[in-house]
């Protein structure tokens, strides 16, 4: 979202990070759309983040670079010696490094986007990519958001925010200028179908429902996860256990970004009683991540997956089919699941450079390749579930 985090929020403000090292799991919004941000809460608290440098290919896992640590913390204390940008001194070490999930924050960027982990944000209410040609584009608008209210729509493109051009900008640098205090107005110029618009719009506190429930008239549960922020884990378990008994389920997480690990663990330990939900390595130390005891083994599970359906939400999708817990219907994931390490910088910005991978319990990286869903699917995907869970022994 712009005014929403388009880049990574992190569970730890920068008095944490210097208690210590803190593991990172960069998530990804396809194009530079909106994304949400997470923290394990485990040996290392570790964040999730999100900051494409490129939507991977679909020829499978690529090697990503790193950039050296130190190499990055004497570019930025040189560059402050000089007057110049440390961030963007940082930047440009990241950049030429080849880390495609590397990426630097200010101060600013850093605490603001905190907020974001429990679902809340200060902003407009619009979710935006880059387009090809460098534009910012309105992907999607929320609905009753101070962007709707003002009739932002999904297409068009951003000119400029309190008349500070866009065009070209990364993606970060444009929710810098949008975010603010609520109730503060912030002038949007756009352009939609070649006639230029400008909206004045006030920062409001917004929030998401990131896990939606309906019941269809088949007796089937559908659980959309939209993301993992804050609580969403154990939502997910509550609708399990008020879904129909004997009935299945349909876990969707189509078009989630990711979030919270701890949340992703926590939702697939509804479908699972203990045992392995992924793996994953700093620098070549191995570590690992377990479902809870106790989660619903016996209902029919199919979960939906796509393009949009992104880091963490893997970890869940990938768990569950290696576990033979559930059905991938739908189109291939994303595929990103590369381990990025934040490291404070001498200026007080945070760098996040990658530093490994996760793996599921089959031992798959996700990294560049994703998920191929069991059942393909293009149209009518949530009836191609339904006809799954009829040849589980469920649904009509």
């Amino acid at each position: 979202m712009l005014g929403l985090p388009s880049i990574p929020a992190f569970c730890l403000r920068p008095r944490d990070l210097r208690r210590g090292a803190v593991l990172t799991m960069a998530f990804l919004a396809a194009v530079g759309t909106g994304a949400y941000t997470g923290c394990w809460d485990r040996e290392e608290r570790a964040a999730v983040a999100a900051v494409p440098a490129g939507a991977p290919t679909a020829e499978g896992p690529r090697e990503t670079g790193t950039a050296d640590r130190e190499a990055v913390a004497r570019a930025v204390a040189e560059a402050v010696a000089e007057g110049k940008s440390g961030k963007k001194a940082a930047q440009e070490v990241v950049s030429r490094s080849g880390d495609r999930w590397g990426t630097v924050y200010d101060q600013g960027e850093y605490a603001a986007f905190a907020e974001d982990l429990d679902g809340h944000w200060t902003g407009v209410g619009v979710w935006a990519g880059r387009a090809p040609d460098g534009m910012i584009k309105v992907d999607k608008v929320q609905p009753g958001s101070p962007a709707a209210r003002a009739g932002l729509r999904a297409g068009d493109r951003l000119l400029s925010v309190d008349g500070h051009a866009v065009t070209g900008l990364a993606v970060p640098d444009v929710v810098a200028l949008l975010r603010g205090d609520a109730g503060t107005p912030v002038v949007l110029n756009l352009s939609r179908d070649g006639a230029d618009l400008t909206e004045t719009v006030r920062r409001e506190q917004l929030k998401t429902e990131p896990v939606t429930v309906r019941q269809r008239p088949d007796g089937v549960t559908v659980i959309k996860v939209a993301s993992f922020t804050r609580g969403s884990g154990d939502r997910v378990k509550a609708a399990v256990k008020a879904a129909p008994p004997g009935e299945g389920v349909v876990l969707d997480l189509r078009g989630n970004p990711g979030g919270l690990v701890t949340e992703a663990v926590t939702t697939a330990s509804a479908f699972l009683d203990g045992g392995l939900v992924a793996t994953y390595d700093v620098r070549g130390d191995q570590r690992v991540l377990y479902a809870a005891e106790g989660g619903d083994t016996s209902r029919p599970l199919v979960a939906l997956v796509d393009g949009g359906t992104m880091s963490a939400a893997e970890l869940v999708a990938g768990a569950l089919q290696d576990r033979g817990r559930a059905v991938a219907v739908g189109s291939r994931t994303f595929g990103k699941g590369s381990v990025q390490m934040p490291t404070e910088l001498p200026d007080g910005s945070v760098a996040e450079l990658t530093v490994g991978t996760y793996r599921t319990p089959a031992g798959r990286s996700l990294d560049g390749g994703g998920i191929t869903p069991d059942v393909p699917a293009g149209e009518r995907v949530e009836e191609r579930a339904v006809t799954v869970l009829g040849g589980l022994g469920v649904g009509p």
